[in-house]
């Protein structure tokens, strides 16, 4: 049974493993913990993509020797060599006492094959502390492992009578300020931000984050089954420095106006369609292809419910606003909050944003 210590010991790898946030994908976050006589002598996490994993940066900040030491690490140390020398074989050369691991490693690379070698060193090894926290924690990785297509979570933000879009001649702000910087910070950490060309059509939007610090670059991605998206859009004027992928249809990927896009910069992609809609699970296998781990998907009301419809939304960020906007325009999406009404999440959290209440809601299971 784990002790107390375990427990607090491997929350604390978990703590520190977020650090690599943005930074270790398509890598999972991992953090480690080394204790010897109940004191905390060594830690460390992954903290970039090619960079040493969590147990090598927890070894060499070791204060005192870790031999006979217990380490506390939130994935099973790796046995294969990749980008890094196995893990495993710097633990058990350390001669440390006993590994408490979170979880396996869903990698078919590795996939218990860490903990073996560790037995089979003799060293004593304990599984499955604080493993939900763990599964949420690499829940990317293990997503694009498990299913072959990116995390996906869906953001948007609704006035308290459930419109996304606020009426011609009003702001067109329906969150605040904090809300909206939120969504800055989530645009720095993701590989890519996905819109319909609808979006496009209708806001001419950048997609970028601003006033944060960015992370990784995400690509900006446009599902556009007829290539709508004006030639003259801040997306594409921007494309060279930016890359700006446009998902479209095998005739309009050949169109005279593909053509030119891809002059400017712009990555047209072909994909399976029906009737010039982009199929949603094709799309996203062609992400996941490219390395892509975490998308955001930022609307609009159209492409939201038939990504919920499909079962193909992870996790969702609803910014509820303290605003009534009534009817009397078209933007009101019943479909959406039809289909939000029928979810049924996993888990649902809440807390204040400014003058808004976000609700980060979990549509899909965790593999433990």
């Amino acid at each position: 049974m784990p002790t107390s210590l375990d427990r607090r010991m491997m929350q604390r790898a978990i703590d520190l493993a977020m650090g690599g946030q943005g930074r270790v994908e398509p890598n999972p976050m991992v953090g480690c913990v080394i204790v010897r006589g109940g004191r905390v002598i060594g830690e460390g996490f992954h903290r970039r993509f090619g960079g040493a994993h969590a147990e090598i940066n927890a070894l060499r900040s070791c204060s005192t020797s870790p031999r006979g030491a217990t380490v506390y690490v939130s994935l099973e140390p790796c046995c294969h060599h990749g980008k890094t020398p196995p893990c495993v074989d710097a633990v058990v050369e350390a001669g440390v006492r006993r590994v408490v691991a979170a979880l396996r490693d869903p990698n078919p690379s590795v996939r218990g094959r860490g903990l073996r070698r560790l037995r089979q060193a003799g060293i004593r090894v304990t599984v499955g502390v604080e493993s939900a926290a763990a599964a949420e924690l690499i829940a990317p990785f293990s997503t694009r492992i498990r299913l072959h297509r990116p995390y996906v979570i869906a953001k948007w933000a609704q006035s308290l009578d459930g419109w996304l879009t606020t009426p011609a001649g009003v702001s067109p702000w329906i969150s605040c300020p904090e809300s909206r910087r939120r969504v800055h910070h989530l645009r720095a950490r993701v590989d890519a931000v996905v819109v319909g060309v609808g979006t496009v059509l209708a806001d001419d939007p950048r997609l970028t984050p601003r006033g944060v610090t960015v992370h990784r670059e995400a690509a900006r991605v446009v599902l556009d089954g007829r290539l709508r998206t004006p030639e003259d859009a801040r997306l594409i004027r921007s494309a060279r420095r930016i890359p700006t992928l446009i998902i479209t249809s095998k005739r309009a990927s050949t169109s005279a106006k593909a053509v030119r896009m891809r002059r400017r910069g712009v990555e047209i992609i072909e994909c399976a369609s029906r009737k010039n809609r982009i199929a949603l699970d094709a799309c996203l296998c062609i992400l996941a292809e490219r390395g892509m781990t975490n998308v955001l998907v930022e609307g609009g009301a159209t492409l939201l419910a038939a990504l919920l419809r499909a079962n193909l939304v992870d996790e969702a960020y609803v910014f509820v606003a303290p605003k009534l906007i009534g009817g009397g325009t078209e933007v009101h999406s019943p479909s959406l909050t039809q289909i939000c009404a029928e979810l049924k999440p996993h888990e649902v959290r809440s807390e204040p944003s400014g003058v808004d209440v976000l609700y980060q809601i979990r549509l899909t299971s965790l593999p433990k």
